[in-house]
């Protein structure tokens, strides 16, 4: 009796076949909270090479999947269960999305059958694909098994394509755990299906560009995130330095340029920024928008168009003269538009035509320095906010990364913090979103486990998300919080205080919380809060003792909270807060 063999296909779920594209893109890491809607893809990460790390909150992971993005010039990848998991995920991706970070957020939903639409009275249900696309770069839903590859490569392609931004992809959970038969063609590698390498520009641009510049007297250059997504930090100082001309940066870039060079014109000297714009002729504005906290680009904060020509080199073609009339507009990669540009302009720049007025530039700016390091010389308690950055600074090394997050914390940070390696400043600019440095540190460290990555951040913003010490702990990630405790809402404070009794807000400094609205915070020992979830914590309000602690939290390698108490009244008097309302209004002209 002859026996015919059987053959059965290789059978694979359909969350592994997201897992084994991932894979393909080269991801090794994914944040995310663990459910069971999709076990059939996070139970296969691990024989693909990924290892999944766990906050406690679902936005927490998108914060960290941008991080990672942000610093590693990679794709951050983070995932949500359905409905409340998703809910969570929400500001996140509002965020993420909004500061162009490259992050592709993975989520389940109800079986296939009863979602998309809703049957309606579906448990753990609500329209999350039509939720996330009116705030994310794009929103896929996979309605069958068979598209769920198709899909995958779609959401991949779009996370590599144009301005970076949120990508969603949306599986229900049968697809996500359920066996189909093996198809080789789901699994091709990336190259055959999206392209591959930067978006080039066209010689013709780069060589009026180039034209444009080597006949300005004053030219100058802006930095935008573009710069930093490209990692394009050389190519900048490059540049610059044939031109001779002076580097600012948006915010969102204030990490592009070690501030210590000759040509960089820092964010926090705006008198020199607001004399360079004015008296530049030429602007080479790379990778920015020309958003709000740039003055959209006008007067009296920037020349007229009349005066002053534009050259404006963004990926996203939507930027390209949207505020400004440009003379000279480029789609393309910031990095590979640089490269051309410096073999364009080596043989005929002439740098030292600028020296005159790049010193008048860097005069101002060491007279604004000086009168901030005056604050330095404070040696009240509880502390002044000024004394802190630069011990931070001091302890950790240059090559620190530093998360900056809250409101008045956020401008102390800045302004007391040189920025002197590239790509070591991380904060939410765009969105100045309180809570997203308390997982942004995580997913810094992540990206960069042996430089040491700390915050900067306000006690409450870091009242937003305090249980990720916990994830830091667990995951073994030894960051250190420095929270800034003035325990008030201080920002919103100063403009009540104007508001309500401008007079004595000016004579006394500060109003008492009966004549404030809810604007003032109760105690919380974070120090004591960090040690409960087993690691180092520590409670300071000395100046004199800050670099000692710093130091001991350090020395402990583990996840470490220094409280710092602040001076609240000068804690609320944060420099050039006049300037920073005045960025939205809008400018004249």
């Amino acid at each position: 009796m002859n026996i015919v063999p059987s053959f059965r296909s290789a059978t694979v779920k359909g969350g592994e076949i997201v897992s084994r594209l991932l894979a393909a893109e080269g991801v090794t890491r994914v944040f995310g909270i663990i459910d069971g809607t999709y076990f059939g893809m996070y139970s296969t990460f691990k024989g693909n090479g990924i290892k999944l790390i766990s906050p406690r909150h679902e936005t927490s992971a998108l914060h960290m999947a941008g991080a990672y993005a942000r610093l590693t010039g990679k794709l951050g990848v983070c995932m949500a269960s359905n409905g409340p998991g998703v809910a969570n995920a929400l500001p996140g991706v509002a965020v993420e999305n909004a500061e162009g970070n490259r992050v592709l957020l993975i989520t389940s939903s109800r079986r296939h059958s009863i979602v998309e639409p809703d049957r309606g009275g579906t448990y753990q249900c609500f329209p999350q694909s039509a939720a996330i696309a009116a705030m994310a770069k794009l929103s896929l839903h996979v309605p069958s098994m068979d598209r769920v590859a198709e899909l995958t490569r779609r959401a991949l392609r779009a996370c590599f394509n144009d301005r970076p931004g949120v990508v969603h992809l949306d599986i229900p959970e049968d697809l996500m755990n359920s066996e189909v038969e093996e198809n080789a063609g789901w699994f091709r590698p990336p190259a055959k299906y999206r392209v591959s390498g930067s978006f080039v520009p066209r010689q013709a641009e780069v060589n009026a560009a180039a034209e444009l510049l080597l006949s300005a007297k004053r030219p100058l250059l802006h930095a935008g995130s573009g710069v930093i997504h490209a990692q394009a930090f050389r190519e900048l100082v490059t540049v610059a330095e044939l031109l001779g001309a002076p580097m600012s940066t948006s915010w969102a870039a204030r990490a592009a340029v070690d501030e210590r060079h000759r040509l960089a014109l820092p964010m926090p000297y705006l008198d020199a920024l607001g004399k360079a714009r004015n008296e530049a002729d030429v602007v080479l504005v790379l990778g920015s928008r020309l958003g709000e906290t740039d003055w959209w680009g006008k007067p009296p904060y920037w020349a007229s168009p009349a005066d002053q020509k534009l050259i404006q080199v963004d990926i996203d073609h939507d930027i390209l003269g949207n505020v400004r009339p440009v003379d000279v507009a480029v789609q393309a990669d910031v990095g590979e538009f640089l490269r051309m540009l410096a073999d364009a302009l080596r043989a005929k720049a002439k740098p030292d035509q600028t020296a005159d007025w790049v010193a008048s530039l860097k005069e101002l700016q060491a007279k604004r320095r000086k009168e901030l390091d005056k604050l330095l010389t404070k040696d009240n308690m509880p502390m002044h906010s000024a004394r802190v950055a630069g011990t931070c600074q001091e302890v950790f090394g240059d090559d620190a990364i530093l998360v900056i997050d809250g409101g008045n914390t956020a401008i102390w940070a800045n302004f007391f913090t040189e920025s002197r390696v590239p790509n070591s400043m991380l904060s939410t600019p765009k969105m100045g979103m309180l809570g997203a440095g308390c997982s942004q540190v995580l997913g810094a460290k992540v990206a960069f486990p042996h430089r040491p990555v700390y915050s900067i951040i306000g006690d409450g913003a870091f009242g937003f998300h305090p249980q990720e010490i916990e994830t830091a702990v667990r995951n073994e990630l030894p960051v250190i919080w420095v929270i800034l405790c003035d325990k008030q809402w201080g920002m919103v404070k100063m403009n009540q205080q104007f508001a309500l009794n401008p007079i004595k807000t000016v004579v006394m400094k500060s109003l008492p919380p009966s004549e404030t609205i809810n604007a003032d915070l109760g105690e919380i020992e974070f120090d004591v809060l960090a040690r409960s979830m087993g690691a180092y914590g520590e409670r300071v309000s000395d100046p004199a003792g800050l670099k000692g602690a710093l130091q001991r939290a350090v020395a402990t390698g583990k996840p470490a909270v220094i409280h710092v108490d602040v001076d609240p009244v000068a804690h609320m008097w944060a420099p050039n807060l006049k300037s920073f309302k005045d960025m939205h209004a809008e400018p004249k002209g």
